[in-house]
């Protein structure tokens, strides 16, 4: 049998095909109305689909966003019943608070046993499928199959999705009917890992038809920010290195690995944050302008930004491992982290983009566990005024626009603005928007719904290309593989604090600068975890 027969690869080059631009001029991502949706979750009895597929998929059942002929069957290798997994997730639906639809949600929900290799399993899943198709013969069909399973099955689950589950039973017209799989990070652990992982899913499924999932393109505040940067004329003149002097895209956790380093220690944190979530976050601040909101047009300029950037410099890098303090363990102290490891779970890196925007602007990319606070956040520092005519130092007066995306979203903007009373001193204060003051009774979902949604869809801009990935591996293999041989020091920090010195070391050197006579004081209304720290 030939290696094309074994995976079922033979029979995919029908599906292979180029977006035109004049084919993405019509494009639109709308659901049929009488659309017969599958959704499967591969992997239903782990922890993923628990705490974040299902019920992301509650949150739109609930609020209307799924098709009113929607069921969503679990598929794994636990011998469970359809009562038993509707009894393993209601505690996870439960925590949403409004339980509004939790009863006729989980009666959509059913459960088939398979396992992951070998055919039985996804052939009997298919009949299934078909069955529930075949009953709605003109209705278009769709199938989103979520796995949420570790990459290192990827493979043998997508040939047996291939060979048994990647056509619809319906005689609706062609092209309305539909096969998509998302699949979950981390995708490899560097470029060549990357690379063959793609090229054997690719060999199965075209595309089109994969959507690699980074729940940090689907939180509110980095589509905000797509919004504001190109809804907004002031702000075009701004973004460029003629004006901001530095960037920094922040991701801190305020807690340790706590008792699951062992998964921790195999990736560290420059693969589990910073080439995946805050690398995507620094190509939408740095991206041109798309020509339409096509998913590729998008993702075209995506990929631009990440293909200017040169791999990182180790002597624009500082890597970090956190101690006890506080009461706290230190991460040699987790009984799942292999002794004397050397993995970083913090670490702080420059990048450049070398194009005519950004030449010479640093991107400081900093993420960390065990931190002081916890945050995410995208924070631009302007340069300073020139003939400052003001008492005081222009050096240290400095304009930043901030996003943040967690915790409390707001976008804010710091201005030097005179002081109160008789004399004139320049003080920094903002404008801000925050949204829990702004949209008081607005709830904005994890990031997880709105990505499901647009799979749903059929809009790929808020997920992750192949081309887009092989860019962003770029720019980090080199470094990860001198981290794995023990070339880049890794410095300690306490529990509970900034960071290693020496990265505010690394931040002034190439840049930012600590602005002075900033005293950020809370509105009344503002909730109390929105203090002075977190504007600093």
């Amino acid at each position: 049998m030939s290696k094309a027969e074994e995976t079922g690869t033979e029979s995919i080059s029908h599906l292979r095909r180029i977006t035109s631009c004049s084919e993405r001029d019509h494009w639109s991502a709308k659901i049929p109305n009488l659309l017969t949706l599958s959704i499967v979750v591969a992997g239903a009895s782990g922890d993923l689909a628990k705490k974040k597929t299902y019920p992301a998929l509650f949150f739109l059942y609930q609020n209307g966003f799924l098709c009113k002929n929607v069921k969503i069957f679990g598929y794994a290798r636990s011998k469970l019943t359809d009562e038993s997994l509707r009894e393993r997730l209601r505690p996870y639906l439960e925590k949403a608070g409004d339980t509004n639809r939790l009863e006729e949600f989980l009666s959509r929900c059913s459960y088939v046993h398979g396992e992951y290799d070998g055919d039985a399993g996804w052939s009997g899943l298919n009949e299934v499928l078909s069955r529930r198709e075949g009953d709605r013969p003109e209705s278009p069909a769709g199938r989103l199959i979520y796995l949420a399973l570790p990459p290192t099955v990827y493979p043998q689950v997508c040939a047996g999705l291939r060979r048994h589950c990647a056509e619809v039973a319906t005689r609706a017209e062609p092209g309305r009917s539909w096969v998509r799989i998302v699949v979950e990070k981390p995708f490899g652990r560097d470029l060549q890992s990357s690379e063959e992982l793609s090229e054997e899913l690719g060999r199965l499924f075209p595309e089109e038809q994969l959507y690699r999932i980074d729940h940090y393109l689907g939180k509110e505040m980095t589509q905000n920010m797509f919004v504001m940067r190109f809804a907004n004329m002031f702000l075009s003149p701004l973004w460029s290195r003629t004006y901001v002097s530095n960037v920094q895209i922040t991701f801190k956790e305020d807690f340790g690995t706590q008792g699951r380093g062992g998964y921790f220690d195999a990736f560290g944190i420059v693969r589990d944050v910073i080439q995946n979530h805050l690398i995507q976050l620094l190509a939408f601040v740095g991206m041109e302008k798309p020509v339409s909101l096509h998913p590729d047009d998008i993702r075209d300029q995506k990929v631009q930004v990440l293909r200017c950037i040169k791999p990182v410099k180790i002597d624009n890098v500082v890597l970090g491992q956190y101690t006890a303090a506080h009461g706290e363990p230190g991460y040699l102290d987790d009984e799942t982290v292999p002794r004397g490891s050397h993995t970083p779970t913090f670490a702080s890196t420059v990048v450049y983009i070398d194009n005519d925007r950004w030449a010479g602007v640093p991107f400081i990319l900093k993420a960390g566990k065990a931190l002081d606070e916890r945050k995410a956040e995208i924070r631009l520092q302007l340069r300073e005024t020139p003939h400052f005519i003001f008492d005081g130092n222009p050096h240290t007066s400095r304009n930043e626009l901030v996003v943040r995306l967690q915790p409390d979203e707001a976008i804010y903007m710091k201005f030097i603005v005179k002081k109160p009373g008789l004399d004139t001193e320049p003080i920094i204060s903002e404008l801000d928007l925050d949204y829990s003051s702004r949209y008081p009774d607005t709830v904005i979902p994890d990031a997880y719904p709105k990505l499901i949604l647009d799979a749903i869809r059929g809009d790929q801009q808020h997920f992750v290309r192949r081309d887009e990935l092989r860019a962003a591996w770029s720019i980090f293999t080199p470094l990860l593989h001198a981290i794995d041989r023990g070339e880049v020091p890794i410095y300690p920090y306490a529990y509970g604090s900034r960071g290693p010195a020496e990265a505010d070391a690394l931040r002034t050197r190439v840049g930012w600068v600590q602005n002075a006579k900033y005293d950020w004081k809370a509105r009344p209304d503002t909730p109390t975890s929105r203090g002075s720290s977190a504007r600093l």
